[in-house]
C-alpha cells in the first residue's frame, strides 16, 4: 500500500499547477471572447502581447537565476498572469502599455520575490495599479462598448491602432473610440461617479446613451461570461466558494444598504455587481491562491473585506472601478488573518501554531 504525501496547506483538488492554471485560462474563454466582441479585435491583440512578453521576461529571469526555464515556463502561471492583465487593459491602449505591465508583474513582483508562491501582491494587480497611477489617461480611455461589426475596425487596422496609434485607413486612436453613434469612450462607472459629482442624480446620470440593461451597454455580458467561468471554477474545484460569495456578498450588502437610504446618489446593487471588473476579480483574481488567505475564515473575511474596500473606493475614492487597489491592500493582510484564523491544531487547546 502506498500513501501520497503532500504538504500543507491540502486541497481537495489533485490537480498540479499546470493543470489548475490551463483550466483558469479556459474557464476565462467566454469572458474574453465577449470582450473582444463588444470592445474590439484589439482585446485579442492585447493578450496576444502580454503572453510574449510574460513567457520572454519569467525565462530571461530564470536563466539570469539558473532555475529550469522549460519546467516553469510550462505551469502556466505567467500565461495566466498576462491573461489577467490583458483583459483589464484597454483594448486600443498603445502597445508599450501592456507590455511594460506584463514585465512589471513578472520581473518584479513574481520573481523578484523568488517566483511563484512568494509573492506578496497578485502580480495582475499590482502591474495594473502601476500603470494606472502612472499612465492615467491611456488606462481609462475604452473603446464604446459596441460590437466589432459596428465599429468598422478589422483585425489588421486593430493592430495598426495599437503599434502606430493610427488604424491602417488613417483613422486615429480618438477618433476610433468616437465611432458607434458616438457613443462617449467612458465606462458606465466613469460616468455615473463624475456625473454623481457634478449634482446629477442617479437616475438622471443613467439616462445617457453609455448605460445600457441593467449595468451598461456590454458590460453586464461581460460580467456575466466571467460569471459562468468562475462557476466552471467552482465547479472543478479549481477554487472554492468563499472568497468569490464574501466579495459579491459584502460589495450586495454594502450598496444596497447605501441604495436603500439614498438611490439618488447610489448605484443599485445590481449595477455594482454587473459593471466594470467584479466577476472576474471576484473569481478569477481574488481567488489566487498565492496572495490570498489560506484558511477557511480568513478566505471569508479577505473576500468580504474586498468587497467593502470596493464599494468605498468606488463611492468615495478617486477610482471609479477599484478593484486591484481592493486586492492589494487586502492581500497586505493577509499575514495578520490567517494568524488570527488558524484552526486549533487537534489535541492542543491553542489555535494552531503560533
Amino acid at each position: 500500500m502506498s500513501f501520497k504525501i503532500a504538504s500543507s496547506p491540502h486541497q481537495h483538488s489533485q490537480k498540479n499547477t499546470a493543470q489548475l492554471m490551463k483550466l483558469v485560462a479556459l474557464a476565462a474563454v467566454p469572458g474574453i471572447a465577449v470582450q473582444a466582441y463588444f470592445f474590439g479585435y484589439g482585446v485579442l491583440i492585447q493578450l496576444v502581447l502580454a503572453i510574449i512578453t510574460a513567457l520572454s521576461c519569467e525565462a530571461a529571469v530564470l536563466a539570469i537565476r539558473s532555475k529550469k526555464i522549460k519546467v516553469k515556463l510550462l505551469d502556466h502561471s505567467a500565461l495566466v498572469t498576462a491573461l489577467l492583465l490583458a483583459v483589464a487593459i484597454p483594448s486600443y491602449a498603445p502597445w508599450w502599455l501592456v507590455v511594460i505591465g506584463t514585465a512589471f508583474a513578472i520581473v518584479v513582483v513574481k520573481q523578484l520575490y523568488g517566483g511563484l508562491g512568494n509573492n506578496l501582491f497578485n502580480p495582475a494587480m499590482a502591474a495594473y495599479v502601476l500603470l494606472l497611477v502612472s499612465f492615467p489617461l491611456p488606462m481609462t480611455s475604452w473603446l464604446p462598448a459596441a460590437p466589432v461589426q459596428h465599429l468598422s475596425v478589422g483585425p489588421v487596422d486593430a493592430v495598426c491602432a495599437i503599434f502606430t496609434d493610427f488604424s491602417c485607413s488613417g483613422y486615429s486612436v480618438s477618433q476610433l473610440r468616437q465611432d458607434a453613434d458616438g457613443i462617449s469612450m467612458a465606462t458606465p462607472l466613469d460616468t455615473l461617479k463624475t456625473d454623481l459629482s457634478q449634482g446629477y442624480t442617479t437616475a438622471e446620470s443613467m439616462k445617457k446613451p453609455v448605460f445600457g440593461w441593467l449595468s451598461g451597454e456590454g458590460w453586464f455580458w461581460v460580467n456575466l461570461a466571467y460569471l459562468l467561468g468562475g462557476l466552471f471554477l467552482l465547479q472543478q474545484k479549481v477554487i472554492q466558494w468563499r472568497i468569490p460569495v464574501a466579495v459579491l456578498g459584502s460589495l450586495f450588502g454594502c450598496s444596497l444598504l447605501a441604495w436603500l437610504i439614498s438611490p439618488d446618489t447610489n448605484a443599485s446593487p445590481l449595477f455594482q455587481l454587473f459593471s466594470g471588473a467584479t466577476m472576474l476579480a471576484a473569481f478569477f483574481i481574488a481567488t489566487d491562491p498565492v496572495s490570498a488567505s489560506t484558511t477557511e475564515k480568513g478566505r471569508l473575511i479577505f473576500g468580504a473585506l474586498i468587497g467593502v474596500l470596493v464599494f468605498l473606493i468606488r463611492s468615495y475614492g478617486g477610482y471609479p472601478d477599484a478593484f486591484a487597489f481592493a486586492v492589494m491592500l487586502a492581500n497586505m493582510t493577509v499575514p495578520l488573518i490567517d494568524y488570527y484564523t488558524q484552526p486549533r491544531t487537534y489535541g492542543h487547546k491553542n489555535k494552531g501554531a503560533r
